[in-house]
């Protein structure tokens, strides 16, 4: 078992000065923590792999494709492969677990 605590992995992600911490990698999958502060601008550009997010805090839009969708804590979105997504009008500073499948290299 690998047991992860989402305000350690935020502060540890907070201490290397980044808006992303990438905390596990297994052969089918790996997962990250993402942070966006009120007004920040999301630069990611599309990846290679599926992708969820859970939203575990804060409130932002996330546009999908050419789906735009008002995200806060609770939600969980689908994110297919080589489709742009980002995350604008962060409003609460968010925080999102994003779990790839293939891992992300």
């Amino acid at each position: 078992m690998k047991l992860f605590r989402l305000d350690q992995l935020d502060a540890e992600r907070a201490a290397n000065d980044g808006a992303y911490l990438r905390f596990l990698k297994e052969r089918h999958m790996s997962a990250g923590l993402y942070a966006l502060a009120p007004g920040e601008t999301d630069t990611q550009t599309p990846h290679a792999q599926d992708e969820i997010y859970q939203i575990v805090s804060g409130r932002a839009e996330l546009t999908v494709g050419d789906e735009t969708a008002t995200v806060g804590r609770g939600c969980v979105v689908y994110v297919p492969a080589g489709v742009p997504h980002r995350f604008h009008h962060v409003t609460e500073e968010l925080r999102v677990l994003v779990v790839f499948s293939p891992p992300e290299d």
